[in-house]
C-alpha cells in the first residue's frame, strides 16, 4: 500500500490527475473540511481547481507513508508559485508559497476508497496575504 500512496501523492497530486481512474474505487469518497468529493471525476476536478492558482507545483512526502491494515497515513508539503486568481490573495503573482497537511486513506481491492485530509490553512492563507 505504500507504493499506492506514493503514486497518489507524488504522481497524481503532483499533476497527473488522470491517475485518479486507476487509484480510486468507483465509489470513492474524499472528505475535505466542508467538502465531500465522490468518484474519480470529482476528484480530478477538485485537484485541477486546487492547482489552478499555482505554477511549478511540487509535492513532497515528509513523513510516511505509515500503513496499518487497510489504512495509510502520511504528512506532505505542497508548494508552488502563486499565479493569481484566488479571491482575497494580496501577494504578487510569482510569490512562492508552501503549506503542509496530513492524509489518511482507506484502501479496498488495491485502490483507495476513502480519503480524509487536513491541511495547514493558516500558513496557506498567511503566505497568500489573506489576513
Amino acid at each position: 500500500m505504500a507504493k499506492l500512496y506514493e503514486r497518489w501523492l507524488l504522481e497524481m497530486w503532483a499533476g497527473d490527475f488522470g491517475l485518479a481512474h486507476e487509484l480510486v474505487t468507483p465509489d470513492f469518497v474524499g472528505h475535505w473540511p466542508g467538502l465531500e468529493v465522490r468518484g474519480a471525476e470529482q476528484l480530478i476536478e477538485t485537484l485541477a481547481q486546487g492547482h489552478a492558482p499555482f505554477e511549478g507545483v511540487t509535492v513532497s512526502l515528509d513523513v510516511g507513508p505509515i500503513v496499518d491494515g487497510d489504512r495509510v497515513a502520511a504528512r506532505w508539503t505542497f508548494g508552488g508559485r502563486y499565479s493569481g486568481g484566488m479571491p482575497g490573495a494580496t501577494v504578487p503573482e510569482g510569490t512562492s508559497v508552501a503549506f503542509s497537511g496530513h492524509d489518511v486513506l482507506r484502501a479496498e481491492g488495491g485502490r483507495f476508497a476513502e480519503y480524509w485530509v487536513i491541511s495547514d490553512v493558516q500558513t496557506f492563507s498567511r503566505e497568500l496575504g489573506m489576513g
